[in-house]
């Protein structure tokens, strides 16, 4: 089984900075776990890796689309195992390090054997909606996906789209397909989780990081994207943490005040789901990450779980 290594945790805990200190220890690439980090010129609001980490240690999935395209679970997952198997056949480790924990659910899981959007599909249920109206589109759903349609909301359009583009595409119910699942590939995963051992300690970082990236330029930067590119606000990059308020705050929705206000209770927000995740997730070495000691703990559970899995393949 091939090893991997998964450095997982809220916004500000830290998952960089280890990265960076286990690059230096042990012969590894990293792999962003992050779906922000995935766009060209969105910098200060992703807290991406400096250009000298990125020269320090090769990185991947970093500026691999613009901020008008999207990219879905089911691609990085694709190209999530594909640079794994590329890394350990160099002969280096796979360090898979981020946020975004469906990504990580999507490795470790697979996911439910659902097809591609089809903007024609899609085009036209807009287009039935536009006239109908969504609660229509949803009794709709609910003549042929009644388990789905029963935990949607009757205005609920974009998953109400989504699951009827899928009867329409396959003739097979949404909730049927949920339950089939990709082969898992066979990888040995050694998850190391940080998790704040308090709270309000955590915080603090948040509303310091956020304040650092207004400095930092992030109005500016926004505002840059936004003459370089046809962006609106329902883009996928658009409704990222920091980057929708900044967005408000152009449009003269909100004063710089608010901005700030809005983006710490969001990134808060955000840091509050991610460790939800994390809790319901199996097979966790948990660090505090804000301990002292993080970053050695961090290198003994990682030469234990290379050493363990090296035996387990002589």
């Amino acid at each position: 089984m091939t090893p991997a290594i998964l450095v997982m945790g809220p916004t500000a805990s830290g998952k960089s900075a280890l990265a960076t200190a286990l690059a230096r220890r042990f012969a590894v690439e990293i792999v962003s776990v992050d779906s922000a980090q995935i766009y060209r010129g969105m910098d200060i609001g992703t807290a991406k890796p400096s250009v000298a980490e990125r020269e320090a240690v090769v990185h991947h999935l970093i500026d691999i689309r613009d901020p008008i395209e999207s990219y879905s679970a089911a691609q990085f997952r694709g190209d999530a195992l594909r640079l794994i198997g590329d890394i350990a056949a160099r002969g280096r480790t796979p360090l898979l390090v981020g946020g975004t924990m469906l990504y990580f659910k999507a490795l470790r899981e697979g996911l439910s054997q659902l097809p591609p959007a089809d903007p024609t599909v899609r085009a036209g249920i807009d287009t039935e909606a536009r006239s109908l109206g969504w609660p229509a589109m949803h009794t709709q759903l609910a003549s042929v996906d009644p388990v789905t349609a029963a935990r949607l909301e009757r205005t609920d359009a974009q998953r109400i789209q989504r699951a009827l583009e899928i009867y329409r595409l396959t003739g097979t119910p949404m909730s049927s397909l949920l339950g089939m699942r990709e082969t898992l590939p066979q990888l040995r995963l050694l998850q190391l989780a940080l998790v704040p051992s308090d709270r309000a300690a955590l915080h603090e970082r948040i509303g310091g990081r956020f304040d650092a990236m207004l400095r930092h330029g992030l109005i500016e930067e926004l505002a840059a994207l936004r003459t370089q590119h046809r962006l609106h606000p329902g883009l996928p990059a658009m409704r990222c943490v920091g980057y929708r308020q900044a967005w408000e705050f152009l449009e003269g929705r909100c004063d710089r005040a608010e901005l700030r206000d809005r983006g710490i209770f969001a990134t808060r927000q955000l840091a509050k789901r991610q460790l939800t995740w994390l809790r319901a997730t199996p097979r966790l070495s948990e660090l505090d990450c804000l301990a002292q000691d993080l970053v050695p703990c961090a290198i003994d559970l990682v030469a234990r779980g290379l050493e363990t899995a090296t035996a387990d393949t002589v």
